[in-house]
């Protein structure tokens, strides 16, 4: 694996893609596989150490999930027919696949590696984009996510002795699986910017939620966006929270999930969101490991985003080469190779550039704020409800 030099690792193996809810599901596990190929064609491979893990075993799993669920996705995986809905297996949402226990571990087990290896100070940054999959519950299956890699890989880190650990959820839903995987525990501060939970599944998120009273309080973070929030909206909330909490709470490993489901493309939610934004919210991510993280340890995992071919690729991409100090310029026009690709595998035509052509920004919180704007109240409930929890001016 990659020394301290500055590169860094990014998961991979093939057999991710079987993750495959099947052709009517959205989540398509062709927009892995299309990210791998942009990666390639920006020749980040090169840039990057490509590394593959074994899958999360029983006893790994158990960190976050009951046995008794890990064994109700060994039983469906293995006769989907059979699937037992209380486990929220084999419903609308998580239907159950041949296999899917396997290409479920094998994904927790790449975000896992991700955190060791990062730990271990094998390298500074390592990016998971087939994980983030934030909404699996210690015993059951939600929102087209089975195990839960995200809580899984910051569980192993409390478990290799790390006392303080930074996780930043910045897809359209509520990181529900992971703040409530830490509810209680004051090792995990928990930070969700998502879209109002009164619009979106899983209808949690509310800024109110601020973990366990006692020893959990303030762990948990939550700003709750308006419908059709776009990147002026979405940046200003960024760096209106996260920042001055990440300063405070000084996290020995900054965890990061980038679904891409806040786009203005996207299907399944209602903000409007830039390609050009996402990746300044990677950017400030990785901004925030160098300033705040003694090593600048960073694990950057993915999450949503069902605009499979137009942003998704895109948008992980940029985390890529953002985590691996190779940033792809936006004004790029992308390679004609991976377009090929793209119409092979989806008979659509892919995108030109590595752009929107949105030229972000965003006012400075300390500038002032208006009591009467949407997206000013949202980011007022989430600081005056969490901040002085955590000893921060509100």
């Amino acid at each position: 694996m990659a020394g301290m030099s500055g590169r860094a690792l990014l998961m991979w193996d093939e057999a991710v893609t079987r993750y495959d809810f099947g052709s009517s599901h959205p989540m398509d596990p062709v927009r892995l596989a299309l990210t791998m190929g942009l990666v390639r064609a920006y020749g980040l491979d090169k840039q990057v150490d490509v590394v593959a893990a074994p899958p999360a075993g029983d006893s790994t799993l158990r960190l976050v999930h009951r046995q008794d669920y890990v064994d109700a996705v060994r039983a469906a995986s293995a006769d989907p027919g059979a699937a037992d809905a209380s486990y929220g297996l084999g419903t609308m949402d998580d239907p159950a696949f041949a296999g899917m226990h396997e290409a479920s571990a094998l994904i927790a087990g790449q975000s896992v590696a991700a955190a060791e290896a990062v730990w271990a100070g094998e390298a500074a940054h390592a990016v998971n984009f087939a994980g983030g999959l934030h909404h699996a519950m210690p015993g059951g299956a939600a929102g087209f996510c089975i195990y839960n890699d995200a809580a899984l890989a910051i569980a192993r880190l409390l478990e290799l002795g790390a006392e303080r650990v930074a996780y930043v959820d910045v897809d359209v839903h509520h990181g529900d699986g992971v703040q409530a995987a830490f509810w209680e525990d004051p090792r995990v501060l928990t930070i969700s910017l998502h879209e109002h939970p009164r619009l979106l599944f899983p209808g949690t998120g509310w800024p109110e939620e601020t973990g366990a009273a006692g020893a959990g309080e303030g762990s948990a973070v939550n700003v709750a966006l308006p419908a059709g929030t776009g990147d002026e909206g979405w940046l200003r909330a960024f760096h209106a929270v996260v920042p001055e909490l990440i300063a405070d709470f000084r996290p020995q490993v900054l965890v990061t999930q980038h679904g891409a489901d806040t786009h203005f493309e996207d299907p399944l939610a209602h903000l409007a969101v830039s390609l050009d934004a996402q990746r300044a919210v990677q950017a400030a991510c990785h901004s925030l490991a160098h300033e705040y993280v003694e090593g600048a340890k960073w694990v950057a995992l993915g999450g949503g985003g069902y605009a499979v071919v137009d942003v998704v690729p895109r948008s992980w991409t940029h985390l890529v080469g953002i985590a691996g100090h190779a940033p792809v310029d936006p004004e790029s026009v992308i390679p004609a190779s991976w377009r090929d690709e793209v119409f092979a595998r989806t008979r659509e035509l892919g995108p030109g550039r590595m752009t929107d052509g949105r030229t972000v920004s965003w006012r400075s919180w300390d500038a002032g704020y208006d009591p009467a704007d949407r997206l000013d109240q949202a980011v007022l409930a989430a600081r005056r409800a969490a901040f002085p929890l955590r000893g921060l001016l509100a």
